[in-house]
């Protein structure tokens, strides 16, 4: 998946954190799976072995997805946006779960009428049983 050189890093218009925003796509489903930020290491990193790894801002450190879940999102497409400053991955998710609650995606809450958010995505596996 890689490209022979690193020139397509540079076409990516990077934040002032040196990050770009990703979403990630289910490739079967065209579900939104997640959310997530990336540096150039990261991108790279992706692009080289063809699962999503991220940059972890709270832990200030890569993340590759379902290094502790086992969740591994297995990347089928890679495409950036017309201003080169958002990227979509497009993924097999294994598992089927992209969230840490458990749930196949982390937009499971839904805005409601009447002001409120509501789960409306049914927990597939308890986290207590997926991080161990």
């Amino acid at each position: 998946m890689s490209g022979l050189n690193g020139k397509w890093l540079n076409e990516v218009k990077w934040d002032e954190h040196g990050l770009v925003p990703v979403i990630a796509q289910e490739a079967g489903s065209g579900d939104v799976l997640m959310f997530a930020w990336m540096n150039r290491e990261a991108l790279q990193r992706t692009a080289e072995t063809g699962e999503a790894i991220y940059w972890s801002r709270s832990r200030r450190k890569l993340w590759h997805k379902g290094e502790e879940s086992g969740h591994v999102q297995k990347v089928v497409e890679l495409r950036i946006d017309c201003d080169n400053d958002v990227v979509l991955l497009k993924v097999e998710q294994v598992g089927g779960i992209a969230c840490h609650t458990g749930r196949h995606s982390c937009f499971f809450q839904k805005y409601l009428a009447d002001g409120r958010w509501e789960a409306v995505e049914p927990v597939l596996k308890d986290p207590k049983d997926i991080y161990k």
